[in-house]
């Protein structure tokens, strides 16, 4: 038992990697398409690559969406929507009409007959001729009753026509339904100028234009009212049991029967038997089909995904398997990405191009390199390609999609950034799928226009993902090249402070900071990692900076006033101390990693070699006078170390020459080698000798070092 705690004890960075794989890849496997998938690929007017296709089984052909869409707005075109009539509201509108004539008409005589003895009431009086005015009183009556016999419709909100009105309309009436053309019923407008019309067709008579006047003074469109009132729930049942006796099929293909031949071009017709059988083959699928088939096959291909990725990271990125934090991130972000694919699948109604798939590798990109990201971004569109309808489609759009933006923008180190990969993406996704779908269809009508409109989405989200990165950041203690952009500003409180209380070493470290920089962009790394570091390195000299030279402007020097131990040990304290400094600053790890490694566990020689003098015989002088470390242990702190030491040596030398600079590089690096400083670090002889090279031509250029020439004899 003590055994088995001690083996998993020492086991437990790789057992924790095995679990977290193993989770992943039981939720993976879990949320994997439950159906199976038609074995035949195939695309309109491409040749058939598979062997001569015979019907396994009977089956139905299907309509294709197109046809059924064409079927069903047929129907919606030629629909005739359901009107009730309402027999009353005319009869009631004739009798108000008969009733105001009578009333304006008995006040008209009443009107004549004191007009007799009032002779301005006489001289304002209109005459109407009795016998016109009634003319036109049973004119106007017919049309009334006209008009109210071939119905007046009320249009509401439930009921709207599009493009053009219906053909006919059935109106009921007792319950029966009647179909009436629908330019023979009227509108409100319409019902009022048919009637005026009609009554200014006797205006030619010039006896009838008075009466016509007294007849148009009774107000007409008071007796307008619709009697026709849209019926809904009739209309829709009527239209939604036409429109469900569409039949789905067009005809059968028998068992034995021939579909096509291999190499023969799958013209429309095949195409829609192809697409027929393979809906009754899913369909047929998920009842016959052997369950713990499908499951044992959803494991292997999500096993071996799983172990290629794996196996990727092992051999390549073997950092990321030995921190707990990187590894769950990778996986979080494949898990995570898989099951929004596999919400959206299961909805049905969003399509799937609307998740923004680019954002894995922008983020991994931003927080490890181009590399990493394209390999997790295609294994994780590989399982998710299974969730599309077109695989094939799928994987090519979103593959060039992500590498063009990976490509396209190295780093994310501003908002404009996270813009130009947005629009990468789109932009890739509009071409590439416009690109496919010509080459497919071979008709640019046949296009699915609306997948652009999903492109949209894909890039609008795409840009609303750009907070995940301050989020991610925070969680996993990543460092992004935003927040180090950030940090490298000199207007931060420490660097500000650095600047003001010790000017000598911030003009050092900014010295360190170009020469490190430099370095690292030519032999691979981060520069603005190391830049940032470079930056920071030496703020714990702010606690005492007048012992360190670069700050000593009066030539009095504080150290010869303590003994040596003591100096030495106020120089090792500004490792100390910058730590606490940065901790409390709440710098990022990473930063703190070049203030306790940019001495490694070098000594402090001059004081070292002076106490060594005095005191030959001490046992413990190598603990007084040498730094805590840790030594540096990536090739960003490896550099910083050599940048620090060549910096503050080369401001000692007397004489600027090619050959003093190369001596001064040569051994201060060669000594760091030596004492086994770069021995956990991941760079190489090769790049140290580089390294080597760019330091010379930096301070060659920063002390115009100058050849020097033999004298003559």
């Amino acid at each position: 038992m003590k055994n088995l705690i001690n083996w998993i004890v020492g086991n437990f960075e790789r057992i924790y990697i095995f679990i977290l794989f193993l989770i992943s890849f039981l939720i993976v496997a879990y949320l994997f398409p439950g159906e199976g998938n038609f074995r035949y690929e195939f695309q309109k007017g491409q040749p058939w690559l598979h062997e001569d296709l015979v019907a396994p089984f009977d089956f139905a052909i299907y309509k294709l969406d197109d046809d059924l869409f064409s079927e069903r707005d047929e129907v919606n075109k030629n629909f005739k929507p359901y009107f009730d009539y309402n027999e009353q509201i005319g009869t009631q509108k004739v009798d108000e009409f008969k009733k105001e004539f009578e009333k304006k008409w008995e006040l008209y005589l009443l009107n004549k007959k004191e007009a007799k003895n009032d002779p301005v009431l006489k001289k304002n009086l209109v005459r109407y001729n009795a016998d016109s005015v009634h003319i036109l009183y049973n004119l106007t009556n017919k049309l009334i009753e006209s008009i109210y016999k071939n119905g007046i419709l009320e249009f509401e909100e439930d009921y709207e026509y599009e493009n053009q009105a219906p053909f006919a309309i059935e109106v009921i009436k007792d319950k029966v339904a009647h179909e009436i053309e629908y330019s023979k019923a009227f509108t409100l407008k319409s019902a009022y100028t048919f009637m005026v019309n009609s009554l200014n067709e006797h205006k030619i008579e010039g006896h009838l234009n008075h009466s016509i006047e007294f007849i148009e003074s009774l107000h007409l469109n008071k007796f307008i009212e619709p009697n026709l009132f849209y019926n809904k729930e009739t209309s829709e049942k009527v239209k939604n049991e036409e429109l469900n006796s569409i039949s789905l099929t067009s005809g059968i293909v028998h068992e034995g029967e021939r579909i096509i031949y291999k190499g023969e071009v799958v013209d429309e017709d095949r195409f829609r038997i192809l697409e027929s059988l393979k809906m009754s083959y899913l369909s047929s699928l998920q009842i016959t089909a052997n369950r713990s088939l499908l499951i044992f096959g959803r494991l292997i291909i999500v096993f071996f995904v799983f172990l290629i990725m794996y196996l990727f990271l092992l051999r390549f990125r073997s950092n990321v398997l030995n921190s707990r934090r990187k590894a769950f991130f990778i996986l979080l972000m494949i898990v995570s990405t898989i099951a929004v694919s596999s919400v959206v699948h299961d909805i049905g109604e969003l399509n799937i191009y609307i998740i923004p798939f680019v954002i894995l590798p922008l983020l991994i990109n931003t927080f490890y390199d181009s590399r990493l990201a394209i390999f997790t971004h295609i294994v994780t569109i590989l399982i998710v390609g299974f969730f599309a309808p077109n695989p094939f489609e799928f994987i090519l759009l979103q593959f060039i999609a992500g590498i063009v933006a990976i490509i396209g923008l190295k780093k994310i180190q501003k908002r404009a950034h996270f813009l130009n990969s947005a629009l990468l993406a789109v932009l890739s996704y509009f071409f590439i799928y416009f690109g496919v779908s010509i080459y497919q269809e071979g008709n640019i009508n046949s296009i699915e226009w609306i997948n652009f409109a999903w492109f949209a989405g894909n890039g609008v989200l795409l840009l609303l993902s750009y907070p995940l990165v301050y989020v991610f950041e925070r969680i996993f203690k990543f460092l992004s090249d935003i927040t180090l952009l950030e940090l490298a500003d000199t207007n931060q409180k420490l660097l500000r402070q650095l600047a003001e209380k010790a000017p000598g070493t911030f003009q050092h470290s900014m010295q360190v900071a170009n020469l490190a920089e430099e370095v690292v962009r030519d032999i691979g790394g981060n520069p603005l990692l190391v830049r940032t570091g470079a930056l920071y390195h030496d703020i714990g000299k702010l606690h005492n900076p007048h012992f360190f030279t670069e700050n000593q402007i009066s030539g009095i020097n504080p150290h010869d006033e303590l003994g040596y131990s003591e100096s030495a040990e106020i120089i090792i304290n500004h490792v100390i101390i910058g730590e606490e400094m940065a901790r409390k600053a709440k710098l990022p790890e990473q930063i703190i990693d070049f203030i306790v490694t940019h001495h490694g566990t070098t000594k402090t020689q001059y004081f070292y070699r002076l106490y060594k003098k005095e005191n030959p015989d001490d046992q413990e002088i190598d603990s007084k006078f040498s730094y805590p470390g840790p030594k540096p242990f990536s090739k960003e702190t490896a550099v910083l170390m050599m940048a620090d030491s060549l910096e503050a040596a080369s401001r000692s030398l007397k004489i600027y020459t090619e050959q003093t600079l190369n001596e001064l590089t040569s051994n201060i690096i060669d000594n760091q080698m030596k004492e086994k400083q770069f021995d956990n670090a991941d760079i190489t002889l090769h790049e140290i000798a580089e390294a080597k090279r760019i330091f010379l031509a930096k301070l060659q250029n920063i002390y115009h070092a100058r050849i020097e020439y033999p004298k003559e004899n």
